[in-house]
């Protein structure tokens, strides 16, 4: 980062993407007395509804990105694609460091640097080409499922794969990609930290994570005990992840609960969906605690705040009804502006905090 003490109320963070994630970010840094702009190619910036300012320009676009490189004092993201190509000119702006993008954008790299830190994965194996395919699911067995090594999120980018009969029949992607061996579990859980610019390192209490269609639907606390009796072992390594990415803010690792100990799945260097809960659920949100991370100042208390929770997804049309959801008066609502509730589109989400 360009400053080397915390950044005074009115600074300007500059949020690369424009969806939800950076909604709320924005949303939690204006409450602590600081602007936000954005910067986005898409054509929908639900971001922009909460921001001073917003670029809706190419990555690609050295003067615009030079332009909104000007009015910011330091400079973050909220999806895990952005070019890192095209945000290189941002050099010490940047809050975490591009590396933390290089690694989480290649499945293939970010697998063989957690295990380098003494993570355990799920088996895989590199595929460029229908051999490697073949070799891969004869190695690994099926069911496995393949996947872009790059770009791809919420089940996108993935073919499952039945059986080694299946191989010929399979499309490949027209990049790199990764076959992966499936893993039996019991439960899915991610850790969500904190990290500031001093190292220093705050958890989140870890939910225990339902999946459906690849997508996830809920997230729900307490996690059964499973999740609870390995979340210590999960945290080790996720600190081990940070530290050796110098990384600064929030960071998510999502990981497999197993009668083996957890298995690494995958790493998000960013504010995470089974995080939305710390909104309401936890003394410092996730985004308030990125947004302290990333200007310098003190990370806040993460501890929950009641003694069970559940998040809920609010995917595609359901968003027509989701204001029936505040019949619950200990439901919180959150639309994200969203013109298009397209299926599989994430438009929303509850949060509802149990007390008894």
């Amino acid at each position: 980062m360009k400053k080397t003490k915390p950044l005074a109320p009115g600074s300007t963070i500059g949020i690369l993407g424009g969806g939800q994630l950076g909604r709320m970010m924005a949303m939690a840094a204006a409450q602590m007395g600081y602007r936000c702009i954005t910067y986005s190619p898409e054509k929908e910036i639900v971001a922009a509804d909460v921001c001073a300012d917003t670029f809706q320009n190419a990555w690609d676009d050295r003067a615009a990105m030079a332009a909104f490189a000007q009015n910011c004092d330091v400079v973050t993201w909220e999806f895990e694609n952005v070019p890192v190509d095209a945000i290189s000119q941002l050099g010490d702006l940047l809050a975490p460091h591009p590396r933390a993008l290089e690694t989480a954008q290649d499945r293939l790299n970010e697998k063989r640097f957690v295990e380098g830190l003494g993570g355990r994965a799920a088996p895989y194996a590199p595929v460029d080409n229908r051999a490697d395919l073949a070799s891969a699911v004869e190695r690994i067995g099926a069911p496995g499922i393949l996947k872009t090594r790059g770009d791809g999120y919420d089940g996108k980018g993935q073919w499952r794969i039945r059986s080694a009969h299946e191989v010929d029949g399979v499309s490949l992607p027209a990049g790199p990609a990764i076959y992966e061996g499936l893993v039996e579990f019991d439960a899915e859980f991610s850790v969500i930290l904190a990290r500031g610019r001093g190292g220093e390192i705050v958890f989140w209490d870890s939910t225990h994570n339902i999946h459906e269609d690849g997508m996830l639907a809920r997230s729900v606390l307490p996690a059964p005990a499973i999740v609870a009796a390995q979340v210590d072992e999960a945290r080790d390594l996720s600190r081990q992840v940070a530290d050796a990415l110098g990384y600064v803010g929030v960071l998510t690792l999502e990981f497999f609960a197993t009668a083996q100990g957890p298995v690494f799945n995958e790493m998000a260097p960013r504010v995470h969906n089974s995080g939305h809960w710390t909104i309401e659920g936890a003394v410092t949100s996730q985004f308030q605690n990125h947004v302290r991370a990333i200007l310098g100042l003190p990370l806040g208390d993460t501890r929950t705040v009641a003694p069970a929770m559940v998040m809920h997804n609010i995917v595609g049309k359901d968003a027509k009804t989701a204001h029936a959801s505040l019949s619950d008066p200990a439901t919180q609502l959150h639309l994200y502006g969203k013109a298009r509730a397209l299926d599989g589109r994430k438009m929303g989400h509850t949060t509802t905090l149990k007390f008894d």
